[in-house]
């Protein structure tokens, strides 16, 4: 260790100390679950009472958390909207109390073409970020060896333009980065934060590789998805003579779009690392190929979310990366971070009891109109649920369509697994494309090409990358210019109502959509099977638009495609 990293290890221990404090509260609530979630009732609904929206719906006078349900019912974003709109123009007092300023805005899919703005509180970040650093100390103490080496960290910007009334919208993980400490915390991480900014998707990965791949000190590799760790390992691998020179001479590269400002400022740090850049070139001739598991060979583990279809990726991952450890980054979203995990190689995480309130809807009672709504405390070993979120920004009972398995419990806290996005919602990659979008995109494009389409479904398919197919009957198809024509188009249009498609597409982590012709007579069968294996008489029966999962996904092509 030199000398440097060796005052950035002494200046970290108190951090380090906060941190398995934090640690220590958290475990000792998870010992009284529903003790610890009503506490934290009580504060959100005291931190925000003052709000417009609470004083609307009476939270400020709700005292027990049978009160606060007969005030409010399960909520989407829907209801909202028109509370935000006025935070956006810079009304806090919508929503938010004195004391909870509003910092920013994330962005995210909705439903519709319309981005859903979630606002980032005061509480919202403070919550945020303690969870992260419980995250971080229980996998550090696992993982000793890393603490001495960099991490490496993939993130958006957190200020990628304003609202009218001047508030950031961007992503929280970058704010959170732009608040760390410049010597103590900053320093540990390899990719400069004006990476960030870099608007172009291959310039912006080739920017972090060349920052991140000169430092062979690397201990822990990190970003939500892993389809984002396998797309930047494959495109260094690609660019790996460019980066190699870029190592040797000091530079950047010239042949990617990056804004002149950003460049100078990358380029302050940069240096000739001639001994780095031959040792990549030896490992690149030796092996025929230039992949972390050979550049990184420090590495002790990589953070990455492993539930869902995200687990789909990590054979891909692991040849990219090397056998090491993969520590999940437990379920959060834009609305909140909802669970911790305290082990490896596992996607179940203990409730962040400390953060938000959380209620949970059996997931065969979702679409009742009077489902049973059940505390965390309540939940059962073995069984779904829907989650419901009370934050400190603001959501009540908010339904973020995620279902989760109780995997068991810790303490009295349940243990939860996510399982994926709700009936209507599929994501592959973060995209969380809905039925609805996938409805609307079909009826524009089948309308401007002048096309007759009866039944159609659009389902997730694995591949390096993954994508969508539109699957549709061979009796519904003519081989004509305007049905070749119309997955292009409807992959456009895709894009346009949702920005993280949009975004996935474009940075290639999503393969365009395909159009898959089946069997005339495929649909009254597959129609037959579901009836039967669900139940319902033919009258209730709704044609899925969107088959949300690859399991089920899969499924379909072995039984009725490729069988």
């Amino acid at each position: 260790m030199d000398i440097r990293s060796t005052l950035q290890s002494l200046a970290g221990a108190l951090p380090r100390k906060r941190m398995r404090r934090s640690g220590r509260r958290f475990l000792a609530a998870t010992s009284d679950c529903r003790g610890a979630q009503h506490g934290v009732l009580r504060e959100l609904l005291g931190l925000n009472g003052s709000s417009e929206f609470c004083q609307e719906y009476g939270l400020d006078r709700v005292s027990s958390s049978d009160e606060f349900r007969r005030a409010i019912g399960v909520t989407d974003y829907s209801v909202y909207q028109p509370w935000i709109e006025r935070l956006k123009t810079g009304h806090q007092a919508a929503m938010l109390g004195p004391e909870n300023p509003l910092l920013m805005f994330t962005l995210s899919s909705g439903t519709t073409a319309d981005a859903k703005f979630i606002p980032v509180s005061r509480r919202f970040l403070d919550d945020y970020r303690r969870g992260w650093k419980i995250w971080a100390i229980f996998a550090y103490d696992d993982h000793r060896d890393a603490a001495g080496g960099k991490i490496v960290q993939f993130v958006s910007h957190h200020e990628q333009f304003h609202t009218s009334g001047g508030t950031p919208c961007g992503n929280i993980s970058g704010l959170a980065i732009r608040m760390q400490s410049q010597f103590v915390v900053r320093n540990m991480y390899t990719i400069p934060f004006d990476v960030a900014r870099i608007e172009d998707p291959e310039a912006k990965y080739y920017a972090a590789m060349r920052s991140a791949i000169a430092d062979p000190r690397v201990g822990m590799v990190t970003t939500a998805n892993p389809s984002t760790l396998l797309r930047v390992a494959q495109f260094a691998n690609t660019h790996c003579e460019s980066l190699i020179r870029d190592v040797a001479d000091g530079t950047i590269s010239s042949d990617f779009q990056i804004a002149s400002d950003i460049r100078s400022s990358l380029a302050q740090n940069l240096k000739p690392q001639r001994k780095r850049a031959a040792a990549l070139e030896r490992i690149a001739e030796q092996t025929g190929h230039l992949y972390p598991r050979d550049y990184w060979n420090a590495m002790s583990f990589l953070a990455v979310w492993t539930g869902g279809s995200c687990a789909a990726y990590l054979d891909a991952v692991r040849e990219c990366y090397g056998d090491v450890a993969v520590r999940d980054h437990g379920l959060h979203a834009s609305e909140g971070r909802m669970t911790i995990p305290l082990e490896d190689n596992s996607c179940d995480g203990v409730l962040d009891v400390l953060s938000n309130y959380y209620e949970f809807i059996p997931v065969d009672e979702y679409d009742s109109s009077h489902p049973t709504v059940l505390e965390a405390h309540q939940l059962e070993a073995d069984n779904d649920y829907y989650i419901l979120l009370t934050t400190g920004s603001g959501f009540y009972r908010y339904d973020i369509c995620d279902v989760v398995r109780c995997t068991g419990h810790y303490g009295t806290t349940p243990l939860l697994r996510f399982l994926h996005k709700g009936a209507h919602i599929a994501s592959i990659t973060g995209e969380k494309l809905s039925e609805s979008q996938i409805v609307e995109s079909v009826r524009l494009c089948t309308d401007e090409l002048d096309i007759t389409l009866d039944q159609f479904t659009a389902m997730p398919v694995w591949g390096e990358p993954p994508g969508y197919r539109l699957v549709i009957e061979e009796s519904d198809s003519r081989h004509t210019d305007s049905w070749n024509r119309l997955p292009e188009r409807i992959d456009q249009c895709l894009q346009e109502l949702n920005i993280e498609y949009q975004e996935k597409r474009q940075s290639g982590r999503l393969a365009p959509l395909e159009l898959t012709r089946v069997a005339a007579g495929t649909w009254p069968r597959f129609a037959a099977h579901r009836r039967e294996s669900r139940g319902g008489s033919l009258e209730q029966y709704k044609h899925p638009c969107l088959l949300p999962d690859l399991e089920t996904s899969q499924a379909f092509f072995r039984d009725y495609v490729n069988g």
